[in-house]
C-alpha cells in the first residue's frame, strides 16, 4: 500500500498550494521534561503501591530491591527510548516509532488505543483519586461528589493545556514541584519519627504472593516515563536533551520512591506496612496526629492533579500525529500556531476522558475500574515499542543515532521481557475492565479499515491531478517531486 506523507497533504489537499501548516516548536527545556516526566510517574500508586509490594515481598530486604530493580527496569526501558527519540525525534513519540518499524496499521491501532483506551484512562483514574480525596474535604452531592470533581478537574485541565504551551508547562511545573516537596515531607516525617519495636521485625505479616506479584505493582507505580518520547519534537536541542531528560527523570523518581519506602519502614514498620490500606496517611498520622492526616489527603489530591495534568500534555501529541499522517482524520493533525498546542486533538482526548469517568461513575469503582480497563493494553504496545528498536536497527542502519543503548542487544532484551511478563501478569489478575480494554481495541480494526479506503481514493485523485492541465505549474512539479522521493511511505 501506498500513502501520502501528511505534509504533501496539507499542501495538496483541494489541488491549490497553501501555507505550510504549523508545527510544533522548540520550546521545552530539560528541566520542563523532567518535570513532564516526574509529573506523569509519580502519581498515586507510591501511596497505595508500598504496601502491596511489603505484602508480597516477604521481608524489609526483598521489599527495597524490588523497588530497586523498579529503577533498573525503567532506566533500561529509558535508555531504550532515548536512542529512538534522539534519532527520530517526533511529536509522535512511540506512534512515529511503531509508523516506522511496523507500518501504519500497527501504528493506528496503537493511536487509537491511546485516545480510547490507555492515555485517556490514565487521565480518568488520576482524576478520579483527586476527586475521591477532594468529595472527602469539601462534599458537594454526597456519593456523586467524586465523579463531579473528577470531571471538573478533566475540563480544567485540558482548557488550560487548550490555552497554550506556555500555560500547560507552568502548572505542570507547579504542580511536579509541589508533589515533590509534599513527598520529602512524607520522608521527613518517617525518619525523624522514633522508630517503633516492630519496625526491625517482620514477623506477623502473611505474605499474598511472589516476589514477581510485588514486581507487578512496584512496575505499576514507575509505569509513564516513556512520555518523554511524545514531546521530544519539542525540546530544544532534542538529539542531547532527550536522553538527559530520561535518565535524569527516572533517576530522581527511583530515588524518591526509595526514601518513601525506606520512610515508611523507618516510621512504621515493615508489619504495618504491609497491612496498612493508606500507608502515608498512617504515617503522618503516627507522626502529627490528624493534621498529619489532612496534609496528606492534600498531598494525594495534589499528586492526582499533577499526574492527569502531565497525561493531558502528552497523550493529544499522539491524536496530533494519527491526523497528520491520516486523510480521513486530518482534523485532528492541526496544531495551532497562537498556542503551540494540538488543539484539536486536546479537546478529543477531553472528551473521551470524560466518557471515561462517567462510564467509572456507573460502576462506582472509578479508579480500579480504570486501572483494569488500561493495564493489558498498555503493555502490549509497551512491548512492541521496545522490539521497534531491533526493527529499526536492522532496516534503518544510516540513520544518525546520537545515543546508542549500551550492551546492546542485551538491554533491550531485559526490557522486552519485563514487558511480556506483564502483559501476561495483567491478563492474569485483571477483572472485566481488562477485556474491555481489548475490547475497545479492536473496535478500531473496522475504522482502520475505512480509513484505508478513504487514503486509498486520496491517493487516486492526488495521482489523477499530477496529469491535470488545470494544476497550477507550481504545485505540479511539487505533488511529482514528493510523490518519487521520500515524501512517499511505501
Amino acid at each position: 500500500m501506498i500513502t501520502i506523507d501528511a505534509e504533501l497533504l496539507a499542501k495538496s489537499g483541494n489541488g491549490n498550494q497553501t501555507s505550510e501548516a504549523p508545527v510544533p516548536k522548540a520550546t521545552l527545556t530539560v528541566a520542563d521534561a523532567v518535570s513532564v516526566i516526574v509529573g506523569v510517574v509519580v502519581g498515586v500508586g507510591i501511596f497505595r503501591s508500598p504496601s502491596l509490594v511489603a505484602a508480597n515481598a516477604g521481608s524489609e530486604g526483598l521489599c527495597m530491591l524490588a523497588w530497586v530493580l523498579g529503577g533498573v527496569v525503567s532506566l533500561a526501558g529509558a535508555l531504550c527510548y532515548a536512542e529512538m527519540a534522539t534519532a527520530y525525534p517526533h511529536a509522535g513519540g512511540e506512534y512515529h516509532y511503531l509508523t516506522r518499524a511496523f507500518g501504519k496499521n500497527v501504528a493506528f491501532l496503537f493511536a487509537w488505543a491511546r485516545v480510547t483506551v490507555t492515555q485517556t484512562g490514565s487521565i480518568a483514574a488520576g482524576a478520579y483519586v483527586f476527586g475521591d480525596y477532594a468529595a472527602k474535604a469539601f462534599p458537594i452531592a454526597g456519593t456523586a461528589s467524586s465523579p463531579l470533581y473528577a470531571a471538573a478537574a478533566v475540563t480544567i485541565l485540558t482548557g488550560v493545556n487548550i490555552a497554550g504551551v506556555r500555560q500547560g508547562k507552568a502548572v505542570q511545573n507547579l504542580l511536579s514541584l509541589g508533589k515533590v516537596l509534599g513527598i520529602f515531607l512524607v520522608v521527613a516525617a518517617g525518619i525523624l519519627m522514633t522508630a517503633p519495636a516492630s519496625a526491625v521485625a517482620s514477623k506477623g505479616l502473611a505474605t499474598r504472593g511472589t516476589f514477581g506479584l510485588a514486581m507487578i505493582f512496584v512496575l505499576y507505580t514507575y509505569g509513564g516515563w516513556n512520555e518523554a518520547a511524545y514531546i521530544s519534537g519539542e525540546v530544544i536541542n532534542p538529539r542531547r536533551n532527550i536522553l538527559r531528560s530520561l535518565v535524569w527523570g527516572v533517576i530522581l523518581i527511583t530515588g524518591l520512591y526509595i526514601l518513601v519506602n525506606f520512610a515508611y519502614m523507618r516510621g512504621l514498620g515493615f508489619v504495618a506496612v504491609g497491612k496498612s490500606p493508606a500507608v502515608a496517611a498512617d504515617l503522618m498520622r503516627a507522626g502529627l496526629g490528624g493534621a498529619g492526616a489532612k496534609c496528606v489527603a492534600l498531598l494525594v489530591a495534589l499528586t492526582a492533579l499533577g499526574a492527569s495534568s502531565a497525561t493531558i500534555f502528552t497523550g493529544a501529541r499522539t491524536t496530533y500525529a494519527l491526523g497528520r499522517d491520516t486523510p480521513m482524520l486530518s482534523f485532528l493533525g492541526h496544531w495551532h500556531e497562537g498556542s503551540g498546542t494540538p488543539s484539536a486533538g486536546l479537546g478529543i482526548q477531553g472528551i473521551v476522558a470524560l466518557g471515561l469517568v462517567l462510564m467509572g461513575a456507573l460502576t462506582r469503582k472509578g479508579f480500579e475500574t480504570m486501572v483494569d480497563y488500561t493495564m493489558p493494553v498498555f503493555w502490549l504496545f509497551f512491548l512492541l515499542a521496545g522490539l521497534s528498536l531491533f526493527v529499526l536497527r536492522m532496516r534503518d542502519p544510516k540513520t544518525e543515532r546520537p545515543f546508542r543503548v549500551p550492551l546492546y542487544p542485551v538491554t533491550p532484551l531485559i526490557f522486552c521481557a519485563v514487558c511480556l511478563y506483564m502483559l501476561h501478569a495483567s491478563l492474569a489478575y485483571a477483572g472485566i475492565g481488562a477485556f474491555t480494554g481489548l475490547a475497545v481495541l479492536a473496535a478500531g480494526v473496522p475504522l482502520l479499515l475505512l480509513c484505508r479506503r478513504h487514503e486509498k481514493l486520496h491517493w487516486k485523485r492526488l495521482t489523477d491531478s499530477l496529469s491535470s492541465p488545470d494544476l497550477p505549474v507550481v504545485t505540479q512539479p511539487e505533488l511529482a517531486n514528493a510523490v518519487s522521493h521520500e515524501k512517499v511511505i511505501h
